[in-house]
């Protein structure tokens, strides 16, 4: 979240303010966990024990990370096998550090083992909200410098991290006390359902590897069925998106994850044939020039209301969609505590993000679809 957090011009997208059906997400017994669009793990199951691995953890990493895991009755020497951690019993307790881990464990069923987490105003989900009310999940300070004095009484069997750099002392202290520390890579991933299918990385350290692999299959159909549905879109309207600071405007390359929400959207994204790494950085000229007319702006940075966006600056009211009152944020959508919903439940569930383009976008196709996340400015 911290990390998203830095990249609030960047736009992005993710889904519906009611809490997601518990039948779109029910688990099932599944033969096999196949990896069909993430590329930052991998997972081998041998008779007695598992090994993941992580190879992409943060951008151009150069190192990656081999964990075992195993039941703690398993006779296994793991000393020269060059493991990055070992973890030897079922997880029970357990310290996240970014709001993106938290729909994960909700979803299967094993929220209760949180025990920490760094910034918990920045959770928004309702039921992790209540155990962090009544004491159960302990605030650790910032991602940056964890509260290792917190961390260490709390003696989670494992803390799963993440960097943007693989500098982080913080993590080098509480691995040497023993406690092994996990890095996810989820927002490295190059497409949304790469990102949602980390959900099986945690699958894989609760030993709910089934469950983990029908949860994604049923988000991976239900944003598949959204696809379609947008197809039906007899018009595309034009798209501008993000916003300016220090008088440079971010928003998506073509070739980003988020611009792939709105090419699957079926709309005209109007920087749909740029590439590259990163968020396109452009001048307000060239995008005035560009985007003047443009029908709906999605995702205007951080701001939540037109006020906002005029004070900021007048030059924003020189756009079409300023003047028809067509602009769409996620940032209005928060938890009792200000956390932005979008940045903890966005990465898990594509398939809400795309519907709630879809119904901002072509209204028509969804008629009794009420967005997740992406509100009017007020």
């Amino acid at each position: 979240m911290k990390l998203s957090a830095l990249l609030l011009f960047v736009f992005a997208f993710i889904s519906c303010k009611n809490e997601p059906s518990k039948s779109t997400v029910e688990a099932t017994n599944s033969p096999t966990l196949e990896l069909k669009y993430a590329k930052g793990f991998k997972f081998k199951n041998y008779d007695t024990y598992k090994v993941l691995e992580i190879h992409n953890p943060w951008p151009k990493a150069d190192k990656s990370y081999t964990y075992g895991i195993s039941d703690k009755n398993a006779i296994i020497d793991w000393k020269d096998d060059g493991f990055d951690g070992i973890i030897t019993d079922t997880v029970k307790k357990i310290v996240v550090t970014s709001t993106t881990h938290i729909p994960a464990l909700e979803l299967l069923g094993v929220e209760h083992t949180l025990v920490g987490f760094p910034g918990t105003d920045y959770i928004s989900s309702e039921k992790t909200r209540k155990r962090i009310d009544a004491g159960e999940v302990r605030e650790l300070g910032k991602n940056e410098g964890i509260n290792t004095e917190v961390l260490l009484e709390l003696n989670p069997d494992l803390v799963v991290g993440f960097g943007v750099d693989g500098v982080n002392k913080t993590f080098e202290t509480i691995k040497k006390a023993g406690i092994p520390v996990v890095y996810n890579g989820d927002w490295v991933e190059s497409s949304a359902l790469a990102k949602a299918e980390w959900i099986k990385f945690f699958g894989i350290l609760f030993n709910k590897e089934r469950e983990a692999d029908s949860i994604f299959n049923q988000i991976e159909e239900d944003y598949l069925s959204a696809k379609s549905i947008a197809k039906q879109a007899l018009k595309q309207p034009t798209i501008l998106s993000g916003a300016m600071h220090k008088e440079v405007w971010y928003l998506p390359n073509g070739s980003s994850p988020e611009a792939q929400f709105l090419k699957d959207a079926n709309v005209d994204y109007l920087w749909s044939d740029t590439s590259g790494n990163g968020s396109l950085a452009l001048s307000f000229e060239a995008v005035l020039d560009k985007a003047k007319d443009a029908d709906i702006w999605l995702s205007p940075s951080y701001y939540t209301s037109f006020d906002q966006l005029e004070n900021a600056s007048k030059l924003y009211t020189n756009f079409s969609a300023f003047k028809n009152k067509s602009v769409y944020t996620f940032s209005s959508t928060t938890g009792d505590t200000g956390g932005v919903l979008y940045y903890e439940l966005g990465t898990a569930r594509p398939d809400l993000v795309l519907k709630d383009i879809i119904k901002v976008c072509h209204p028509e196709i969804l008629p009794d679809y009420t967005p997740y996340f992406f509100k009017p400015l007020n």
